[in-house]
């Protein structure tokens, strides 16, 4: 198994609401790949409960059945789809922890 670890920082011009909005977009739209995009095994997107000591505003904590399924889901084109049109628009700022478990 691969785990895909994606923090994001949001643009800092948005709105409180509109950062509320944007983040249940982004949850709605990565964990919904789930079932989608094969051997996408599971995605959980973080977006409450974050302390004022974090840095990042959410986070995508997937699994993934292998690092070849890994390569596939970048290149799906729902995941791009959720990328292009729920994510690079409102966030400034993205590390990536790939691993396998």
């Amino acid at each position: 198994m691969v785990k895909h670890i994606i923090l994001w920082t949001l643009n800092p011009e948005l709105s409180e609401k509109e950062k509320e909005t944007v983040k249940a977009g982004i949850k709605e739209g990565l964990e919904g790949l789930v079932g989608k995009v094969p051997g996408l095994v599971s995605a959980k997107v973080h977006i409450d409960g974050r302390l004022a000591s974090s840095n990042a505003d959410l986070m995508l904590d997937s699994t993934l059945e292998s690092e070849e399924a890994l390569k596939g889901y970048a290149a799906h084109p729902a995941h791009v789809a959720v990328a292009n049109g729920k994510v690079r628009p409102y966030t400034v700022q993205r590390a990536c922890l790939d691993f396998e478990e």
